[in-house]
């Protein structure tokens, strides 16, 4: 029975949503960040598939969302060894920090999604009928990449507490933040609610909502690829393994997005 490997560049697209060229810069964002060095809790032992191999372990498990007894197998090697590659390489693959905070004449979306999510630390009751964790995502409009995600919150906080808590609000720099009405009195710019014995907004702030729901549709789209990645549909993973998981997953779409 023959196993996955990251030799065959067919693999690559389908098990990942990269092009083989965009795997290889993720490669080498993980083998900058010592990824290729041996496990350091196992001194002496090296790992038992090749660093390409372990990146293109942990790409196919957010994307497919498989649980490590599939993917142990899949790979030819044991659980064990499928949980540790999973574990210690996701935060390598964790989205860059931003060199600089977005200026005062840039645009920036951010809105919160609900992830499923099995450790009930992290998770709550929440709108969605499941246990769930609040993710904060800011989103460049102009780019359509993402700059920053927050530190998941219990799912039923709502996105304008989440907004300061995660630390997402830090990461806006001085850039005009566009949100939705749930963001009210966070200092962002939401649409124009109903007058008192008003039916529906009119006239000049009826124009200002529509543009302003052209552009924060943005940020929609961006989740909605996010989580073509299947792992923020259900995710398996503890405490921090959940931001690891969500940083990783917006790494590669900013990738796949922009080459």
């Amino acid at each position: 029975m023959g196993v996955v490997s990251a030799i065959d560049d067919e693999l690559v697209p389908v098990f990942t949503g990269l092009t083989v060229g965009q795997f290889r810069k993720l490669v080498r964002v993980v083998r900058r960040r010592g990824g290729h060095a041996l496990d350091p809790h196992r001194p002496g032992r090296p790992w038992a598939l090749s660093l390409e191999g372990r990146v293109l372990m942990v790409a196919l498990y957010l994307r497919t969302n498989l649980t490590v007894r599939q993917l142990g197998p899949l790979f030819g090697v044991s659980r064990a060894a499928a949980h540790r590659i999973v574990d210690r390489h996701s935060p390598l693959l964790a989205l860059d920090l931003p060199r600089a905070r977005p200026r005062a004449d840039e645009v920036v979306i951010v809105d919160g999604t609900l992830v499923p999510t099995r450790d009930r630390t992290v998770a709550a009751s929440s709108k969605n009928y499941r246990f769930s964790t609040n993710l904060q995502v800011l989103v460049h409009a102009d780019t359509r990449l993402v700059i920053a995600i927050g530190r998941p919150l219990l799912g039923n906080r709502n996105d304008c507490t989440a907004f300061a808590e995660s630390g997402i609000d830090r990461a806006c720099g001085d850039a005009f933040v566009l949100a939705d009405g749930a963001y009210r009195g966070t200092g962002c710019l939401i649409p124009h609610r109903r007058q008192p014995g008003q039916v529906e907004v009119t006239g000049w702030r009826a124009d200002h909502n529509r543009s302003h729901r052209k552009v924060r549709a943005r940020v929609e789209h961006v989740l909605s690829r996010m989580k073509n990645w299947k792992a923020l549909r259900d995710c398996r993973r503890k405490g921090d393994g959940v931001f690891w998981a969500a940083s990783a997953i917006a790494h590669m779409h900013n990738l796949a997005m922009s080459g």
